[in-house]
């Protein structure tokens, strides 16, 4: 062997041993990384942090054009014990002392958003009418309906109307989580809810409002005009429009709050629904206020009342709570014939109260079950419908 080929040779091995060594660094690497990857894995896992959205949940997002949002949960608000020592405490419904501990509370975390509804705060001056629509996680059935009706988002008259729908939680446990998947599965097709993380009860409607107008002055602070009401009210969406429209020397931004006015009421002092003990409302007549199943407001009323709201105590009862914001900022709400929001009393006329005759010049009457909803919907539409009689009531 000459000396040409043993140094050959002796390169040949010098490369062997440098591609071992490299090898030997990269199967090093290689294990490094799976560990770090496990560990990544647990540590999400274990300490409960979840992502806005998978890759799959972004691409859905990007093909349908919405904005589904999730925010992970936060620090709730603390009871507030104290309210025990209120006198007669203990005899007051569960509701009522959960009401009283959590009263002090108001803000909670977000569940489901939609923050460019109104297009951004800068645009918002473009939505005519917002709806806002009151619903617990259980009314899906209400709410599939009222999108196919009157809350329909359209141009009407041309000017926009814009959907939403405000919501709070229900249940514990595995239901709890199950209404709540059924409000995000209805959110990614509508992009139309609003949820927060309390409990979505009837003393709770007061805090329901003012999430929502805080809301609002975040992200949609100059809409024109809203529509506050039920998921069980009917109502004719392109009268008020209309109605809207023809208003004298108001674009919104000046006072309105219309529908069916309440004067000199009285707190219920006995066990019912509505009840409200002296300990925790002492005035003897409440200060008038329209009734919370549906009415109309500016979107400057609007805002005023949220700014009244900050130093007023909340009420459990929500229709009352605004017409006390309202009295502190020197307005009041006034009464529109056609808001029927305690519904329609017609037994001394001998009238069919689905009737599509007798609700074509109303704006709102309240109580309809969600299947004479959209067949009156559809009947007040048909061009062949014929309204000889009046159906004054």
């Amino acid at each position: 062997m000459n000396c040409r080929t043993m140094v050959h040779l002796s390169q040949k091995m010098r490369i062997l041993k440098i591609r071992r060594k490299h090898l030997k660094y990269c199967l090093l690497a290689g294990v490094l990384c799976l560990v770090l990857t496990k560990l990544c894995k647990d540590f999400f896992k274990h300490n409960k942090v979840y992502l806005h959205m998978q890759k799959d949940d972004r691409q859905k997002q990007d093909d349908t054009n919405t904005s589904y949002v999730y925010v992970p949960p936060q620090t709730v608000c603390q009871q507030n014990k104290s309210a025990a020592n209120i006198p007669n405490f203990s005899s007051f419904s569960g509701p009522m002392q959960d009401f009283l501990y959590y009263r002090h509370c108001r803000h909670f975390p977000m569940l489901l958003d939609v923050p460019d509804k109104c297009g951004g705060a800068s645009q918002s001056a473009e939505v005519f009418l917002l709806l806002v629509i009151k619903s617990s996680p259980v009314n899906y059935d209400r709410r599939e309906v009222l999108r196919k009706t009157w809350a329909e988002e359209r141009e009407q008259n041309g000017v926009w109307i814009r959907r939403l729908f405000i919501s709070g939680t229900m249940e514990s446990g595995e239901e709890k989580q199950r209404l709540n998947k059924i409000l995000e599965l209805e959110h990614r097709e509508h992009n139309d809810i609003l949820q927060w993380d309390f409990s979505d009860t009837f003393y709770n409607l007061t805090l329901k409002q003012i999430l929502f107008l805080e809301w609002m002055e975040r992200n949609c602070p100059n809409v024109r005009f809203l529509l506050n009401g039920d998921d069980d009210v009917f109502a004719n969406t392109d009268n008020m429009v209309q109605y809207l429209q023809n208003l004298k020397y108001n674009d919104g931004s000046r006072h309105l709050f219309t529908g069916q006015l309440n004067v000199r009421m009285v707190p219920v002092r006995s066990w019912s629904k509505y009840f409200l003990p002296v300990e925790v409302h002492e005035a003897d007549v409440f200060l008038p206020y329209c009734s919370g199943g549906g009415f109309l407001l500016s979107g400057y009323t609007a805002m005023v009342i949220y700014n009244m709201s900050q130093s007023i105590t909340l009420l459990p009862i929500d229709d009352a709570y605004m017409g006390m914001c309202l009295s502190k900022a020197g307005l009041e709400p006034s009464n529109h014939v056609g808001v029927r929001a305690a519904g329609l009393d017609i037994s001394s006329n001998n009238m069919d109260r689905h009737d599509p005759c007798v609700h074509k010049e109303l704006l709102l009457v309240h109580k309809f079950p969600t299947s004479h909803l959209y067949l009156l919907w559809n009947r007040i539409h048909d061009p062949k419908l014929k309204c000889f009689v009046s159906t004054k009531l």
